[in-house]
C-alpha cells in the first residue's frame, strides 16, 4: 500500500494540472455572448498519466477500506437510570391518596434503559478473546453491550475498563473465529497538518461507512467533553455514530479515535477530533491487566495564565508551560523542591507547552518512576528530580493539603476596577477561587481580597508573593488584608 501512496506523491503535480484544466473547462462567465453546449464544445485532452493518478488514488482508498473495515465494528449499547417518579398523592391526605400496599406516599425510583449507538475498532486479540476500543461516552456507563461485526455478525460485549478523563473504553467479546481482523496501529507523532485521513464507523445508524479528509490541525486542546487529550483535528465528515471509531491515514493504520465534533447543527461542519492513538496505547494493557488507567500523580494544581500574569511573575512572557498556582503538603513535587508560584518549562528535557499537555505527560508516568521537571522560578531555571507517586481519588480531591488554597492573580487595572479599588496606594495581590478545606479557607481568606504583606513583610507582585510565603523563617504564617476599605491582619496559620 506504501508504494501506491509513494506512486500517487510522483504525479501529483501531473493530477493538478487535470484538476485545473478540468476546473477551467467547467467555468462560465454570465451574460458571455459565446455559449457553447456539451455536444458542441471542443475536446481537450488529459495528460496520459492523469487517470493514472486518479485510479491509483482509488484503489489506495478501496485497499484502505477493505483492509480496515472488518476490523471496525458497531457497538449498540442499553444504559440502566434509575429516576425519581413523581406521586401526585403524596401531599395530600390520606383518604385522597391511593397508596400501595406498603403506604408508600413519596415519590419512588424507577430504572429506565436507554439505547445508544457508537463505534468501535478491534486493537487486540487473545485467545477466543477480542478486544475492541471505544470512547467512555459509548460504552463507559452501559448495563448492556453488543458488538456488530463488519460481516453482521454479533455478539455479547463487556466492559473490559473505561476511562471518562481520557474519555476511551475497551470492551471484549469472545470467538472461535480466529480469523476476525484486528487493526494495526500506527504512530500518532507522525501525523502532519495536511496528511490524507479516512473516518470509519457507523455515523447516525450507517452501518461501516467510510469518509474521506484531511488532517486540518494537530495539538487541539480542551475539547466540549472535557478529555485532557490533544485531538487530532480533521474536515473527513465525523457524525453522531462516528464516536469510538477509528481515524485512519494513508497505509491503513489506526491514528486516532474519533471523539467529538464542533457544530452549530450536530450535524458534520467539517470539524471532527480525535483521540491520537499514542495517548491511548499505554491503557489498552493496563485496562486488559487492572480494568482502569493508573495515573501518574506530582500533586499540583496547575493553571493557564496569560502574558500579563507571566510578568507579574517575573518571567519571560513568550515562555510557555504550566502555572503551579497551587501545590498538596506531602506530594511528590512539593518533597522534591517544587514550589507554588514556580512555572513549569520541561518535562526531562523536552519543552511543554500547556497545562494538558503536563497532565497527560504526568498520567502516563508509572508510580515510583523518577522524572526531571524544569520549572521558572523568577529569574531562575531550575531543575527537580521528582519521585512519582499513583494518584488516587481520596488524596487528589483532599483539600486540607492544598497550599495555599487559593489562585493568586496580579492587580491590574482591570482588576482594581472589578473590585473597585480606587486608592492607587494600595499594593499586593488579588485573592481568586477560594477553595473549601484549604489553609486559605481557614483563614477566612475571601475571594477579591488583595493581600498586602505576608508575616508584615509588604509584597507589591506575584512574583513578591510567592517568595514571601516560602522564605519566612517562622513557623508559621498570616497576611494582611485590604477589605472593603480596611486592612486586617488573618489569624496565623502553623505548619
Amino acid at each position: 500500500m506504501k508504494e501506491i501512496s509513494k506512486k500517487i506523491l510522483s504525479v501529483l503535480g501531473a493530477a493538478a494540472v487535470s484538476f485545473g484544466i478540468f476546473s477551467v473547462a467547467c467555468k462560465a462567465n454570465q451574460g458571455s455572448a459565446n455559449v457553447a453546449f456539451a455536444e458542441s464544445s471542443v475536446k481537450q485532452k488529459l495528460p496520459e498519466n492523469a487517470l493514472e493518478v486518479t485510479q491509483a488514488l482509488q484503489s489506495t482508498f478501496r485497499n484502505i477500506s477493505s483492509t480496515v473495515l472488518p476490523a471496525v465494528v458497531e457497538v449498540d449499547v442499553v444504559e440502566t437510570t434509575k429516576v425519581q417518579t413523581f406521586n401526585p398523592f403524596k401531599d395530600l391526605p390520606f383518604f385522597f391518596g391511593f397508596p400501595d400496599e406498603n403506604n408508600d406516599k413519596e415519590d419512588r425510583m424507577q430504572e429506565r434503559k436507554t439505547t445508544g449507538l457508537g463505534s468501535g475498532v478491534i486493537v487486540q486479540h487473545s485467545d477466543k478473546k477480542y478486544y475492541v476500543l471505544t470512547n467512555n461516552h459509548v460504552a463507559g456507563k452501559a448495563t448492556s453491550i453488543k458488538i456488530k461485526l463488519n460481516d453482521e455478525r454479533e455478539f455479547e460485549g463487556k466492559l473490559v475498563g473505561a476511562d471518562e478523563r481520557m474519555d476511551i473504553a475497551l470492551v471484549s467479546f469472545e470467538s472461535d473465529d480466529n480469523s476476525i481482523a484486528v487493526a494495526k496501529l500506527g504512530n500518532s507523532d507522525d501525523v502532519y497538518q495536511g496528511d490524507i485521513v479516512l473516518a470509519l464507523g457507523s455515523p447516525l445508524g450507517y452501518f461501516a461507512s467510510v469518509t474521506q479528509g484531511i488532517v486540518s490541525a494537530t495539538g487541539r486542546s480542551g475539547g466540549q467533553i472535557g478529555s485532557i487529550s490533544d485531538f487530532i483535528q480533521t474536515d473527513a465528515a465525523i457524525n453522531q455514530g462516528n464516536s469510538g471509531g477509528p481515524l485512519v491515514n494513508i497505509y491503513g493504520e489506526i491514528i486516532g479515535i474519533n471523539t467529538w465534533i464542533a457544530s452549530q447543527s450536530g450535524g458534520s461542519q467539517g470539524l471532527g477530533f480525535s483521540i491520537p492513538i499514542n495517548n491511548i496505547k499505554p491503557a489498552i494493557s493496563q485496562f486488559i491487566s487492572n480494568g482502569k488507567i493508573s495515573y501518574g500523580w506530582l500533586g499540583v494544581s496547575l493553571t493557564e495564565v496569560t502574558p500579563e500574569f507571566k510578568k507579574d511573575l517575573g518571567i519571560d512572557e513568550k515562555t510557555t508551560g504550566a502555572f503551579v498556582s497551587e501545590i498538596f503538603m506531602n506530594s511528590p513535587a512539593i518533597k522534591a523542591g517544587v514550589q507554588a508560584g514556580d512555572f513549569i518549562t520541561a518535562i526531562d528535557g523536552h519543552n511543554v507547552k500547556s497545562v494538558d499537555q503536563v497532565v497527560r505527560e504526568v498520567g502516563n508516568l508509572t508510580a515510583g518512576s523518577k522524572t526531571e521537571f524544569t520549572v521558572q522560578r523568577g529569574s531562575q531555571s531550575l531543575n527537580f528530580t521528582v519521585t512519582i507517586e499513583a494518584r488516587t481519588e481520596d488524596v487528589a480531591s483532599d483539600n486540607s493539603k492544598l497550599w495555599p488554597g487559593f489562585i493568586a492573580s496580579p492587580l491590574t487595572d482591570i482588576m482594581r476596577d472589578k473590585l473597585e479599588i480606587k486608592d492607587k496606594k494600595i499594593k499586593g495581590i488579588a485573592v481568586v477561587n477560594v477553595q473549601e478545606k484549604t489553609p486559605a479557607a481557614a483563614l477566612m481568606i475571601q475571594p477579591g481580597d488583595i493581600i498586602t504583606a505576608v508575616n508584615d513583610k509588604k509584597i507589591t507582585s506575584l512574583e513578591e508573593f510567592y517568595s514571601a510565603i516560602y522564605t519566612t523563617d517562622k513557623k508559621e504564617l498570616w497576611f494582611d488584608v485590604y477589605r472593603e476599605g480596611h486592612t486586617i491582619s488573618t489569624n496565623k496559620y502553623k505548619f
